[in-house]
């Protein structure tokens, strides 16, 4: 196991339970494994760009909020905390509509950075949407 601590799917709801923008477009967690980290996205007004298509940016913002929250998962957060270094996405296949799921697994957890391998697809086929890398900074608190 990956993690600092397992937390239950209804654990990692109340812990990230305010406001922030993977809330505002939706994003919840719903699945924690031994080595990933699951949450879904709807594909609605939110997350749509001007065509009707899931926009770029709000894969990456999923994306993101996996990877990062991920990180922040193994580390000791009286210790430590995590911030977004890089990230990447190939954009694969379009969507207007339903919800995408993303998973996110390491490819790399050191001492100072992580980097997560987040894999987005259509939650009703399971076709691939978009690959995205995270690489994130794990920094000491002082």
């Amino acid at each position: 196991m990956i993690w600092f601590k397992k937390f239950t799917v209804e654990e990692l709801k109340q812990d990230v339970n305010h406001a922030h923008m993977g809330t505002f477009l939706g994003i919840e967690m719903v699945e924690m494994g031994d080595s990933h980290l699951k949450g879904r996205m709807p594909v609605d007004d939110r997350t749509k760009q001007p065509m009707g298509l899931l926009h770029g940016g709000a894969s990456c913002v999923l994306a993101e909020t996996l990877g990062s929250y991920a990180s922040f998962l193994c580390v000791d957060r009286t210790k430590q905390r995590t911030v977004g270094l890089e990230i990447n996405a190939n954009h694969i296949k379009s969507m207007k509509d339903g919800f995408v799921v993303g998973e996110a697994r390491p490819i790399h957890l050191g001492k100072k950075t992580h980097i997560w391998d987040i894999r987005i697809s259509d939650e009703a086929t399971g076709a691939l949407v978009c690959v995205s890398r995270l690489t994130v900074a794990v920094l000491d608190i002082n």
